[in-house]
């Protein structure tokens, strides 16, 4: 088994490596909004931590959508269907648009949702600005995600690396110009942080596409080819396997910022760190992510291939990937907590409460990018409701009223809050993994 397994672990590093730089590349535009706020005002963190909270609901809802345009892309791959990949891309477009387009509308919203959910009215009103500009980029965002999808389908992941690596430049720049105020324009705070990356995503879906216009190859592909009047009709497989993967995403996501609604009724320090501990947690979480998709294409492509002994090796590979990168990093803030927290804020009641929270992180890690990388597999591999019956299980049925209970009548607090999470990622990643198993089996 040696060589097989060692073959595996090489393809999907060579996938994963430039996947995983692209995922990281996309929270770390959040990142750098983050610090950055976190030494402009820690109101202004705290109305962006609640505003976004809204817009990745929505995001991660249209990523897990469009998640059919990775899986089937990899299917025709392994198949040898080269014009039926960009058949998949072409369809994938204006399913993009549709569900952009339902995203901003819902995103008008938020203010009076968050109010509903017991926010002060001060973190309401500016919450609700950070979220309504922010849903007037998510068009622009998914169409730039399907087509990187398409082309981690492909086996084609650098171009979307150098297109997110790009867009981290330009909106670290586009930050210091409108949180801050250079040359000559308004201070905007929370509302230039969250300007900046929405125009910086428009920049990276115009990119991302006409790169794909342009590509080596692109007359095999068809990608220029005019859609089909059937579109979609056509299809239907690829939405299939959207929809579990998009309901898996809204739950859990839907199911993470309720605690972020928590953490703002403990208060604007709470709130602040909590949002702080979620990107720290969601940044190493999307390496876990891009293993995840690289997995999904390699079980994508050994299915499409009738390859069923590749299918069960290139998830567990996968998995023991994804628990060793986790757990480098999960050793790496426990060792250096109070670095990490000077990262992103100056303030003295930040400094006091991040390091312990930091240090809790090291919970998490490892099962949530466990479990991620197994739902990935298994949606690879064509079981596409396990992932999204685990979610609900494990993030709605465990998670948030374990992290109610921690959190308020035990008194933990936040920590509470990150100590539920990690309650929950090993009740997910034990299911999966026994689904997967299974499934394998069953093959």
């Amino acid at each position: 088994m040696r060589r097989p397994l060692s073959a595996h672990l090489y393809e999907l590093m060579r996938l994963a490596t430039p996947v995983v730089i692209a995922r990281a590349g996309i929270l770390t535009m959040a990142t750098a909004d983050t610090i950055m706020l976190g030494h402009y005002a820690a109101a202004d963190l705290a109305y962006y931590g609640i505003g976004v909270a809204p817009f990745i609901v929505l995001l991660l809802i249209g990523i897990g959508l469009l998640t059919g345009t990775l899986v089937m892309t990899s299917h025709a791959r392994g198949a040898g269907a080269p014009r039926e990949c960009g058949a998949v891309w072409r369809r994938s477009l204006p399913y993009a648009v549709l569900i952009g387009i339902a995203g901003t509308g819902l995103s008008q919203f938020a203010e009076p949702l968050f109010l509903l959910l017991g926010q002060s009215p001060d973190i309401a009103a500016g919450g609700g600005r950070v979220t309504t500009i922010a849903g007037l980029a998510l068009v622009p965002t998914l169409l730039s995600v399907t087509t990187s999808f398409f082309l981690e389908g492909l086996a084609r992941p650098v171009p979307g690396m150098i297109v997110i690596l790009c867009g981290n430049l330009l909106n670290i720049l586009l930050n210091w110009l409108l949180i801050f105020g250079h040359w000559g324009l308004p201070a905007m705070g929370a509302e230039g942080a969250i300007l900046a990356t929405s125009l910086t995503r428009l920049a990276m879906a115009v990119a991302a596409m006409s790169y794909v216009w342009w590509m080596p190859g692109h007359d095999a592909f068809a990608v220029r080819q005019r859609p089909a009047g059937r579109w979609w009709h056509e299809g239907r497989e690829q939405w299939r396997l959207g929809y579990a993967a998009g309901v898996s995403q809204g739950l859990e996501t839907a199911a993470f910022n309720s605690l972020t609604i928590m953490a703002g009724i403990l208060g604007p320090v709470a709130l602040a760190s909590y949002a702080v501990v979620m990107n720290v947690t969601a940044l190493i979480f999307m390496l876990a992510l891009g293993l995840g998709a690289a997995t999904a294409v390699r079980v994508g492509a050994a299915r499409g291939a009738g390859d069923r002994p590749g299918i069960a090796t290139a998830g567990w590979v996968g998995l023991g990937a994804a628990v060793a990168v986790m757990g480098g990093f999960a050793m790496l803030l426990y060792l250096l907590p109070s670095e990490v927290a000077a990262l992103y804020s100056d303030e003295a009641g930040m400094r006091a409460a991040l390091p312990a929270l930091i240090t809790l992180i090291a919970l998490v890690l490892i099962p949530d990018g466990g479990q991620v990388v197994m739902s990935f597999a298994l949606r690879g591999a064509g079981d596409a409701w396990m992932p999204t019956a685990s979610h609900l299980i494990s993030y709605l049925g465990v998670m948030m009223p374990v992290a109610w209970l921690l959190a308020f009548p035990a008194g933990r607090g936040v920590p509470g809050l990150i100590e539920a999470i990690a309650i929950a990622s090993v009740a997910s990643l034990t299911i999966l993994a026994l689904r997967f198993r299974i499934v394998t089996r069953r093959r």
